[in-house]
C-alpha cells in the first residue's frame, strides 16, 4: 500500500466499503428482499430494472438502458472515452419458473415465480458496488472505468448475455468479473478456480414421425414408440463412445412425449433435454455429432427424424490473471483462509459469453449460514445468509479497484477493503 493509499484509507476513518456499508447495508438487504418479493422472467425484467436506474439516478449516476430488452448499464469513474481499463461487474436480474415455498416476510408475490438462483442478491451485490465506488470516486478519482451491468434472461438459451453484447455494450471493456451465489460455502467464504468453472450448456429436441398405427401390427407402421425409447437410452450411450471420457459430456432427457392411448401406434414422439460438457472443444463439436448420431440411431426403425439442437452457453473459463487478483483480494479484505478452491460445475452460466470477448472471472459467493442448512439452487426453498451482500459489495468493489490498479496503479483492494 502507498502512503497515499494509507492516507485515504485512516482519513476515512475505517476501510473504505465497510464505512459506506455501516450506513447502506441495511438498505441493500432491504432491497434484496424487495426483489426477492418481486421476482420477474426473463426479458420480463421491467420492474427491477426501474429499480434500479432509480436507485443510480438518486446517486448521480447516468444508467443507460439496453435497447431491446429489459436491462441497464452505468458507467463509474473516468469514462471510456479517457483510454483507461475498463472493468465489468454484471449482475443477472431474472428469476425462474418455480413455487416459492419458503415461510418469510419477503416470499414471492408472483405465484409460480421466484429468484431460486440468487440473482436478487446478485444484483444488490452489484448495485452496492457500484455505488461505494461511486462515492469513492467523488473524492478519490478511478485510475480507469467500472462499468456496471445488470443483464436480463441468464436462465434462458442461449441467456441475455447475447443481447448485451449485440447491444456493443462489451466493445469498450478490458475484463469482466461476477459473482454467483453458492449455497455450499459459508456466508464469508468466497469460491475460486482458474480455468474452466461453469459447464457448456445446450438444449436439444429430437422429433421422430411415422404413419402410425394399431398396436396389435407393429410390423406393418413404425413402432413409434419403441425407436423413441431406444433413442432416449442409446444416445447418451453412443455419445459416451464417441467423446473424450476427460471432456465429461451428459446428456440427460427432461421429457419425453408421445401418444395418447394405449392401443395406438401414435405418428409422432419427442425427446427434450439438455447436453453439457466441461470442454470446450467438445461443446462446439457437439451439435453434429449429436445429429449425426441420433440419425443414424433411428434408422433401422423406419421413423423420420429432426433434430433441433439450441446452442445454449459456453463455459465459464476463468482467466488465470483475474482469479489471481481475485485471490489477493479475498487475502487483503476478509483475511488469509476466507478464499476455498472449487470445482467446476456442470451447471451453465451465460457469463461465459462475455469471456469469448474479454478476459474475466467468475467468483462463488458464499451464502450459508455456518452450521445451517445447505440449500440447493433451483429449488423453492432457496434462501441465502443476507450477511452474503455485504461480503459481495466489498469482494467486488475490491476485485474492480485491484483489475483497475493492475493497469494503472493509484488504487488497490486494501483502499476498499
Amino acid at each position: 500500500m502507498t502512503a497515499d493509499m494509507t492516507h485515504r484509507t485512516a482519513a476515512a476513518g475505517m476501510p473504505i466499503t465497510v464505512a459506506w456499508l455501516a450506513e447502506h447495508e441495511d438498505n441493500l438487504i432491504a432491497l434484496r428482499r424487495d426483489l426477492h418479493a418481486h421476482p420477474e422472467l426473463g426479458r420480463q425484467e421491467h420492474r427491477t430494472a426501474r429499480v434500479l436506474e432509480e436507485r443510480l439516478l438518486a446517486a448521480g449516476l447516468s444508467p443507460q438502458r439496453l435497447p431491446d430488452v429489459p436491462g441497464l448499464w452505468c458507467d463509474i469513474g473516468a469514462g471510456v472515452d479517457s483510454g483507461g481499463p475498463v472493468v465489468m461487474l454484471r449482475a443477472d436480474m431474472d428469476a425462474l419458473p418455480l413455487a416459492d415455498v419458503k415461510d418469510v416476510p419477503y416470499r414471492s408475490t408472483v405465484p409460480g415465480v421466484a429468484h431460486a438462483c440468487g440473482h436478487d442478491v446478485h444484483t444488490t451485490v452489484a448495485l452496492g458496488a457500484g455505488l461505494a465506488l461511486a462515492e469513492h470516486a467523488r473524492t478519490h478519482p478511478l485510475p480507469g472505468t467500472v462499468r456496471l451491468l445488470f443483464q436480463p434472461a441468464e436462465e434462458t438459451m442461449p441467456g441475455g448475455a447475447l443481447d448485451v453484447i449485440d447491444a456493443g455494450v462489451l466493445k469498450p471493456v478490458t475484463s469482466a468479473i461476477t459473482v454467483h451465489c453458492d449455497p455450499a460455502l459459508d456466508v464469508g467464504t468466497i469460491g475460486l478456480r482458474s480455468g474452466p468453472i461453469t459447464s457448456a450448456a445446450d438444449a436439444v429436441e429430437i422429433t421422430l414421425a411415422g404413419p402410425g398405427g394399431h398396436t396389435s401390427r407393429p410390423q406393418n407402421t413404425v413402432d413409434l414408440v419403441y425407436a423413441l425409447a431406444r433413442l432416449a437410452v442409446d444416445l447418451p450411450a453412443a455419445l459416451s463412445r464417441r467423446v473424450d471420457p476427460r471432456s465429461a459430456l451428459s446428456l440427460v432427457w427432461g421429457q419425453i412425449q408421445s401418444g395418447t392411448v394405449t392401443n395406438a401406434i401414435p405418428r409422432t414422439g419427442k425427446l427434450r433435454g439438455t447436453i453439457r460438457t466441461l470442454s470446450r472443444e467438445t461443446w462446439e463439436a457437439a451439435p453434429e455429432l449429436v445429429e449425426r448420431l441420433a440419425e443414424q440411431l433411428v434408422a433401422p426403425y423406419g421413423a423420420q427424424i429432426a433434430v433441433d439442437y439450441v446452442r445454449g452457453v459456453p463455459p465459464v473459463v476463468n482467466h488465470a490473471d483475474v482469479v489471481d487478483a481475485f485471490g489477493a483480494v479475498v487475502d487483503a479484505v476478509f483475511g488469509h483462509g476466507a478464499a476455498t478452491s472449487v470445482a467446476q460445475s456442470l451447471g451453465g452460466e451465460d457469463f461465459g459469453w462475455y469471456l469469448t470477448h474479454v478476459p474475466g472471472g467468475l467468483a462463488r459467493l458464499g451464502t450459508r449460514t455456518p452450521g445451517g442448512p445447505t440449500y440447493d439452487l433451483h429449488q423453492g426453498s432457496f434462501d441465502v445468509d443476507e450477511r452474503a451482500v455485504g461480503v459481495g459489495v466489498r469482494f467486488l468493489s475490491a476485485a474492480a479497484c485491484e483489475l483497475l490498479d493492475r493497469s494503472a496503479d493509484p488504487v488497490g483492494p486494501d483502499d476498499l477493503a
